[in-house]
């Protein structure tokens, strides 16, 4: 009952921008679905997906549902989970969910037929719906307990301590979390700016085909990365028009969260935090040198990504889940630790020694 009288009660604010964040255009027709997929020859993913294709990885989509009947999405939806308990997730009340998960995940068609997939052989695992707070913490609690490497979230709620603790209990499950930094002018008011805003998650803008900030991709001091997100066609979660042509931060956050999937299957001994350095330190710097707040550090490229990740070695921050911190670690330029506690060992083996030969001088005087 609490969650229902949550869900009811913030709906329209989070739906708000579960719904808008794809601007609406006139659908594409039939035979450019994958034409309308521009981004997949931006990044190169026809060579990616000859070293991987996201197998092995599961992928969360917290959403509005997704439709696991889709042509292009056969065999890739696992069973799902209503956390009102009122639908059935595998089944898209809107369209967005649907969206996203084949953005992410979609099998595509012989003949270069429908939509593709980032990470074609990644599996996705629906949860609905994206209303509140309190029920996205439900369901990314969820997500987690059932196996999602990675989390996306290409929707914008309010703040709330409820929802901050899920976020850093998936971070400290070594999930890679990604969310939608938002379009201005078609969020419902001020503050929308979570799970986005939140340090354990990869914040994501849009950019359009010349790799430009889109006007309506938020911008701030939390944005990480941008991907593109204007000018797409997706698969539609609405079995009367199965395709659509959108733009939005929510297609970036997709992008993202299927080339994370990717990283994740090549190199499934990375943790969470080195898949987020390798997607940001990859990124193609773009305005002011240097992390900014349109373009965090830039725009995705794949490729550097997977080539960054095959140079990282598993590290202790994997017992952590914590995303990397951004600026200075520190004096750096000061004796590795590792220095530091071999001379402790060396200094406090001297005063033993030192004072074995005092006590011996002083019993020798007796």
């Amino acid at each position: 009952m609490r969650l229902i009288v949550a869900a009811r009660r913030f709906s329209a604010a989070a739906l708000a921008f579960l719904l808008s964040s794809v601007s609406w255009a006139p659908p594409a027709l039939a035979d450019q679905h994958r034409e309308g997929q521009w981004y997949l020859d931006d990044l190169r993913v026809s060579d990616v997906h000859r070293i991987t294709k996201g197998g092995g990885v599961t992928v969360a989509v917290i959403d509005s549902g997704v439709w696991a009947g889709h042509p292009d999405l056969r065999g890739a939806v696992l069973p799902g989970f209503n956390v009102l308990g009122n639908g059935d997730a595998r089944q898209d009340v809107r369209g967005h969910g649907t969206q996203m998960a084949g953005i992410i995940a979609a099998r595509g068609r012989s003949g270069g037929r429908g939509v593709l997939g980032l990470a074609p052989e990644a599996k996705i695992l629906p949860a609905s719906p994206a209303l509140s707070a309190l029920v996205v913490s439900e369901a990314i609690d969820w997500s987690v307990e059932h196996g999602a490497r990675v989390i996306n979230m290409s929707f914008l709620v309010l703040d709330d301590e409820t929802l901050a603790a899920a976020v850093k209990r998936a971070a400290r499950a070594d999930v890679v979390l990604v969310a939608g930094s938002g379009n201005d002018g078609e969020r419902n008011g001020a503050g929308y700016e979570h799970p986005a805003a939140y340090p354990e998650v990869l914040a994501v803008g849009a950019t359009d085909r010349a790799g430009k900030v889109m006007p309506f991709s938020h911008q701030g001091p939390y944005l990480d990365i941008v991907a593109p997100g204007a000018d797409v066609v997706v698969a539609n979660g609405d079995q009367d028009k199965q395709y659509e042509r959108v733009e939005g931060t929510s297609v970036s956050t997709a992008i993202v969260s299927g080339a994370a999937a990717l990283i994740r299957s090549k190199y499934p001994e990375l943790t969470a935090a080195q898949v987020v350095r390798a997607l940001e330190s990859a990124a193609v710097d773009k305005g002011p040198a240097g992390r900014d707040d349109a373009y965090g550090y830039g725009e995705l490229d794949l490729v550097a990504a997977l080539d960054v990740a095959a140079s990282l070695t598993p590290g202790p921050e994997a017992s952590t889940g914590a995303p990397p911190t951004s600026g200075s670690r520190g004096d750096d330029a000061g004796l590795p630790a590792v220095a530091i506690a071999g001379i402790g060992v060396l200094l406090l083996g001297g005063a033993v020694v030192l004072l074995a030969f005092v006590r011996r001088r002083r019993r020798i005087r007796v």
